[in-house]
């Protein structure tokens, strides 16, 4: 009987699967769960748009703040406590600027997660933008 070129390369045994998917999750979120955190009030994180000012003005994700991969430093990241948990996103899937603020915050000793999707995947959801400078809620924001 012939075999799929799905089932061509065996599946990994679920203990593999579930450390696999463990460990994603751990350096992984998305945009629902982001959008959740926010609207509930339960904010742990802190949110950075790493793409440029410019960008960032023309439109980010609410409560987001503008620190742009380049600029991240350990004096930059001062601010905040050792401990906070750092969200990192940028334009979307096309763009590695959330992959490069995720590896200088882990190599400056921080912890982060990347939102998966960055501005696309947060358009796609259907959620609503800041605009300008401030970081804006989502109470003062417009549709995608």
């Amino acid at each position: 009987m012939p075999v799929s070129s799905v089932a061509a390369v065996v599946a990994a045994s679920p203990a593999q699967a579930a450390e696999h998917f463990a460990r994603r999750l751990s350096l992984e979120t998305d945009c629902a769960d982001v959008h959740d955190a926010m609207q509930s009030g339960t904010v742990d994180f802190v949110l950075l748009d790493v793409r440029g000012p410019n960008a960032y003005l023309r439109g980010h994700v609410p409560g987001a703040i503008n620190l742009p991969h380049r600029q991240i430093t350990a004096e930059t990241l001062a601010a905040w406590p050792r401990d906070a948990l750092f969200v990192v996103y940028c334009a979307g899937p096309h763009c590695n600027g959330a992959d490069r603020a995720a590896l200088k915050l882990a190599t400056l000793g921080r912890s982060v997660k990347l939102m998966l999707g960055g501005m696309t995947g947060w358009a796609d959801e259907g959620f609503a933008f800041a605009h300008g400078s401030e970081p804006g809620t989502p109470s003062a924001t417009t549709a995608a």
